[in-house]
């Protein structure tokens, strides 16, 4: 067992270190705000006051932040992890951020003699509360193949997919991904809504068929009940759809219908939207339709 620190315990980062927890390691955790520290606390953790406290002797750090420049911010600089962990320890970074900061991350963590993945996860809360992840790896082998026992932990489809940055470059695809079928979700269900249809009936018969899908069996109720409690924020997805634009834009390769669902994210966020579920994007079908 190792002893892990978790940097960010927030909707996905507090599951994912309480399923370390359970699996036997001994995982310190640091978080700006300390109700969530003393959550992991009471499940069996151990609490940081910083950084460098959190770190110093770590064999693993996981970071659970929310974007590049959160990142950089806790393992750059005097304070962060780099400057803290010991040489050879292991750093995850299960954030999703752009493909090549985590690439340059990783080349700063190599001068600091620290072993860099780049694991951002899909799944959302649930996912996280369950340990049921789906995990793309970017970085070395041999570091993936040290990183088993904390990531079997936390997931359960673990993939390494390629040189450091490789990771963030397939979240960036599976947030395309979710992000249209979500969107063309909410345009079937206001659809489906305004024939007045039995709509737990038509949701069942389109599970289980081609138009069947992972996004409609976990956001179709939600949209249905206009629940839009959040287990991955509209406002990160946001954040995710600018990856995406971004780089396939420097690739030179059209994304056109992720565009359009870009704008409509976007506007959604603009609209005061950005603290709910994805799901909620319905919220904007319905008002383009005039609906509510």
């Amino acid at each position: 067992m190792s002893n892990v620190a978790v940097i960010g315990l927030g909707i996905m980062g507090l599951p994912m270190a309480i399923n370390l927890v359970n699996a036997g390691h001994t995982v310190t955790g640091f978080n700006r705000s300390q109700d969530k520290t003393d959550k992991l606390v009471s499940e069996g953790g151990r609490g940081a006051a910083s950084i460098a406290d959190a770190v110093k002797d770590a064999d693993v750090v996981l970071t659970m932040v929310p974007d590049s420049p959160d990142v950089e911010g806790v393992v750059s600089g005097p304070d962060g992890v780099f400057a803290h962990a010991r040489p050879g320890t292991l750093w995850i970074d299960a954030s999703s951020i752009r493909p090549d900061v985590a690439k340059r991350l990783a080349e700063d963590a190599k001068a600091a003699g620290i072993r860099a993945l780049d694991a951002p996860v899909s799944g959302g809360e649930q996912g996280a509360i369950d340990a049921a992840l789906s995990i793309m790896v970017g970085g070395e082998a041999a570091d993936f193949a040290a990183a088993q026992d904390i990531l079997t932990a936390v997931g359960k489809t673990i993939v390494h997919v390629g040189p450091s940055g490789s990771g963030q470059t397939v979240k960036a695809a599976n947030q395309l991904i979710v992000a249209v079928n979500i969107e063309v979700l909410a345009e079937a269900v206001a659809f489906l809504e305004a024939y007045g249809v039995d709509m737990d009936a038509a949701l069942k018969v389109l599970g289980g068929g081609l138009a069947g899908s992972k996004v409609l069996d976990q956001k179709g109720q939600k949209m249905l009940d206009r629940n839009f409690d959040p287990g991955f924020r509209l406002a990160l997805h946001h954040k995710d759809l600018g990856i995406v634009t971004s780089a396939a834009r420097e690739a030179n390769v059209a994304v056109p219908l992720g565009a359009a669902v870009a704008q409509l994210v976007a506007a959604s966020v603009n609209q005061g939207d950005g603290g709910l579920d994805h799901s909620g994007l319905f919220k904007q079908v319905l008002q383009l339709s005039g609906r509510h």
